[in-house]
């Protein structure tokens, strides 16, 4: 592949490729990772693309697979919490801290959710999928795709609303 070519792929979809890495994973040096591995396996395999606007759908739906891959060998080996972890700090009321912690708070709601349904929420969301392009990378028909995202908004509405119920 041209290197040329390959520099305007990471550009045009690294960000949004992080971002989905980032909803699954729910840490950044995982999920820069995850989106390492999909920019090396497309640069192995990418010639295999035929269509070059699927490529974006080829490169979510890798990440995806490489996501449950690693999640499966995660299974298997028992963790240690990091119990040296500093408390963050929380800083002074602001127009920006509120959106921060809402921001915040978002995210903590949908890291918790089920993994099916944090994959199609922040596909979705935060990085626009279609329902048909969501179906494609999680390899899922577009009725499921549809249920997962009701349901999901809906346990992540809840969420969202008892974290603020706790807050008050």
């Amino acid at each position: 592949m041209d290197p040329h070519t390959f520099e305007n792929l990471l550009e045009k979809h690294y960000a949004s490729l992080y971002r989905f890495a980032y909803s699954l994973a729910k840490n950044p040096e995982d999920a820069a990772d995850l989106t390492q591995q999909a920019f090396a396996v497309f640069a192995r395999k990418g010639d295999a693309v035929r269509d070059p606007s699927k490529t974006r759908s080829w490169l979510f739906t890798t990440l995806y697979r490489e996501f449950l891959k690693q999640a499966g060998r995660a299974r298997r080996v028992v963790s240690i919490d990091d119990e040296n972890e500093s408390p963050r700090e929380i800083p002074g009321p602001t127009v920006e801290v509120s959106r921060s912690l809402d921001q915040d708070a978002a995210l903590v709601a949908l890291a918790s959710l089920e993994e099916s349904q944090r994959a199609v929420l922040a596909l979705f969301y935060l990085d626009q999928c279609s329902y048909r392009e969501i179906a494609e990378i999680l390899d899922i028909p577009i009725g499921t795709v549809m249920s997962r995202l009701s349901r999901g908004k809906e346990a992540l509405r809840e969420k969202l609303r008892v974290n603020e119920i706790d807050r008050e």
